[in-house]
């Protein structure tokens, strides 16, 4: 933990500084703030002689009257009090200044590396318990390094500055505080563990709590469309109730260290009130050194319980440590070789070498999947659910990286491109397009940022998405509602396919585009498709195979391997796997098989 910890602080050693030095002056005036006191009881009432030190300054300001001590005394708390207030302020602003800017780099960070990471990562992470590890444990750790970090520094070295003190007053008091002392701390430590797992117990719990209720937000319509909102609801009223089990449990250790530490400083108190009335019966001690040490014993006993306390924040910070750890240790991110060439262009030529894949390395979904697409040429795929089709098209992006053989671009595997590049040279138009809080210009942009307002129109008109758009309050300017709900099937769609179109790549991928349109939407959807193809490398999913009828070819997969291959005549003259497909959708399930040729 340590070394991220100083990692992340690095860049804030002047801001860190000034902290440090304000809680210098902070501590010092702790340790002055008794001794006003100790001079009226002693030296203004009780008529004890100044030292050396202080008699010089009482002379140079009020002199060594009774009143004249007091009035010394007055000033120098409100001015002991000034400077620690200054003090005060200085370190709370700067300590939040230097903590924000933490948490900032650790959410990018992490943001950064989520995003660096294969969606094989994302199949297996709930997005709720990540989300909730970028919010709270990100400030968790944040609170850690601001204030954490400094402030053990700053009790271990009041906690040295009052025991010499103490030692200067009364050695034998101050052993009192100095013999409890470890005993403490060794209680503490043996609460860390249990403080640790319980931490980590109710972490988990809260990132549940996140993911039911982000699922519930998401899912919003199918619950009211099934009704059932009462399940949504108990759902939450479980993880809910489960987090509030792992709160109190963790509560329930973590409370007995402040009462410990009271009782133990209430012991030591009442010892030196014992000790010290005898001795000033005796005279061998002062009314005033006494009330500065018995300060002191509290003010010291202060930083060891704040120690104490520290055990809860340190479990909290190494939870949260490990939790964004996990996230930073992932080694599923697609890695990038040192030589990697940078794509200036592509032609589009595509070809699957002897693809093997698997999501679990018991199911293989792709078995020795080998296939080459010309530059130019249309591709479709299809076949039965299951048989790997969209893990064909996840593939060639580099979503994933096969577990045997190569996929090639333009002869070149794909780990030897540059990612960014090479993604950036393909266009894609998926089954439901998602649409990002924004503009419809800003959507029909996001793929290439600095398009110009012509060319997002000239895409618009060619996904016959303009005349739609048109019609909206403020035309392009129109805000979409999240995830693009506030539009329809078929007009999500038309804005992707005009997003691919600015994008203007030489390779093509369709996910099943027109698999959830009615057949309105349907043909204006394929009109606007049929434009976006033309030129480019296209490779299609589909469902509906009228959607690839037209393809130079057709890959059908079944079980992970190509089982036909050919044009769509070629096929249903074959009579096997698409042509029974064919047969299907056709006529209903009750049309003829095609005649076989052999």
């Amino acid at each position: 933990m340590v070394p991220l910890v100083l990692e992340l602080l690095r860049p804030y050693r002047v801001g860190l500084a000034i902290v440090f030095a304000a809680m210098m002056v902070e501590t010092a005036m702790s340790l002055a703030a008794p001794w006003p006191l100790k001079v009226v009881l002693d030296n203004a009432v009780g008529g004890h002689k100044l030292p050396e030190w202080l008699a010089w300054l009482t002379d140079f300001s009020l002199g060594r009257t009774p009143l004249g001590l007091a009035a010394f005394a007055a000033l120098a708390t409100l001015l002991i009090a000034a400077v620690g207030a200054i003090a005060s302020y200085v370190d709370n602003y700067y300590t939040e200044s230097v903590g924000q800017w933490v948490a900032n780099d650790l959410r990018l960070r992490v943001y950064h590396h989520l995003h660096r990471l294969s969606l094989s990562y994302f199949d297996t992470h709930q997005s709720g318990a990540l989300i909730s590890t970028i919010t709270d444990d990100v400030q968790t750790i944040q609170n850690f390094a601001s204030s954490s970090t400094l402030g053990i520094l700053t009790d271990l070295l009041t906690i040295i500055g009052m025991l010499g003190l103490m030692f200067w007053l009364d050695w034998d008091f101050a052993l009192i505080a100095v013999g409890v002392t470890p005993f403490l701390l060794l209680f503490v430590a043996r609460f860390k563990k249990s403080v640790k797992k319980a931490t980590h117990e109710v972490r988990k719990r809260e990132s549940d709590l996140v993911s039911v209720v982000q699922q519930g937000l998401e899912s919003v319509r199918s619950v009211k469309a099934f009704g059932r909102q009462d399940l949504e609801e108990t759902r939450l009223a479980d993880a809910s109730r489960a987090t509030v089990d792992a709160a109190l449990k963790a509560r329930r250790i973590k409370s007995l260290l402040s009462p410990v530490v009271s009782l133990v400083v209430a012991a030591c108190t009442a010892i030196v009130l014992w000790r010290g009335a005898h001795l000033i019966l005796t005279k061998a001690m002062t009314i005033g050194a006494l009330t500065v040490f018995l300060a002191y014993l509290n003010k010291f006993f202060k930083p060891v319980q704040d120690l104490a306390k520290m055990t809860n924040t340190i479990a909290q910070a190494a939870v949260g440590l490990d939790r964004i750890r996990t996230i930073l240790d992932t080694d599923t991110v697609m890695t990038q070789r040192p030589d990697a060439r940078p794509v200036e262009s592509l032609k589009g030529e595509v070809t699957f070498d002897k693809v093997e894949f698997s999501y679990d390395p018991e199911s293989p979904v792709l078995r020795g999947v080998s296939f080459t697409v010309k530059p130019g040429q249309r591709i479709g795929i299809c076949g039965p659910t299951g048989g790997g089709k969209s893990t064909v098209i996840s593939l060639i992006p580099r979503f994933y990286d096969p577990s045997a053989g190569r996929v090639l671009i333009d002869g070149v595997d794909l780990r030897d491109y540059q990612l960014d590049g090479l993604r950036s040279h393909i266009a894609f138009v998926l089954q439901d397009t998602v649409l990002f809080r924004g503009t419809i210009r800003e959507n029909i942009a996001y793929g290439r940022p600095d398009a110009t307002p012509a060319e997002i129109e000239e895409a618009a008109r060619l996904a016959n998405a303009e005349e739609f758009i048109h019609k909206m309050p403020h035309g392009f300017d129109t805000m979409v509602g999240e995830r693009g709900l506030t539009l329809s099937g078929g007009q999500r769609q038309r804005i992707g396919i005009a997003r691919a179109l600015v994008r203007n790549s030489p390779l093509l991928l369709l996910d099943e585009p027109t698999a959830a349109l009615d057949t309105e939407s349907e043909q204006l959807v394929m009109d606007a498709l049929e434009r976006l193809m033309k030129g480019r490398t296209v490779i299609t999913i589909a469902h509906r195979l009228s959607t690839i009828r037209d393809a130079d070819a057709i890959i059908v997969l079944k079980g992970g391997v190509v089982a036909e291959k050919g044009t769509h005549e070629e096929l249903v003259k074959l009579g096997q796997v698409y042509a029974e497909l064919y047969r299907i959708q056709a006529g209903g399930g009750n049309a003829p098989a095609p005649a076989q040729t052999h």
